[in-house]
């Protein structure tokens, strides 16, 4: 998979994440399987409990199956998941 300003329109449930930089110090380094996305946070299965990170305040690294690691700011993510599946994107880098 080629990583390109599209990977913001892919869907994110099922991927391995990690929390690399956020304004809450607790939540850096929760790593773990995204199970549940809404229009502000992400649902995180961290050591056998979920937990709910806002997006905007959050710098992610996303695992993809081909053994890339994106890193993606969380205002990039900010919206409704069938909204963002279908926005087109502009170059935010």
């Amino acid at each position: 998979m080629k990583v390109s300003p599209f990977i913001l329109q892919q869907e994110f449930i099922g991927l391995e994440t990690k929390v690399v930089k956020s304004s809450n110090p607790a939540q850096v380094g929760i790593r773990g399987r995204i199970l549940d996305e809404t229009q502000k946070t992400f649902t995180i299965l961290h050591d056998n409990k979920e937990k709910k990170i806002v997006k905007e305040t959050v710098t992610f690294h996303f695992f993809l199956p081909d053994k890339t690691v994106v890193a993606i700011e969380g205002k990039a993510l900010v919206g409704r998941p069938e909204d963002r599946v279908k926005r087109i994107v502009r170059r935010r880098w």
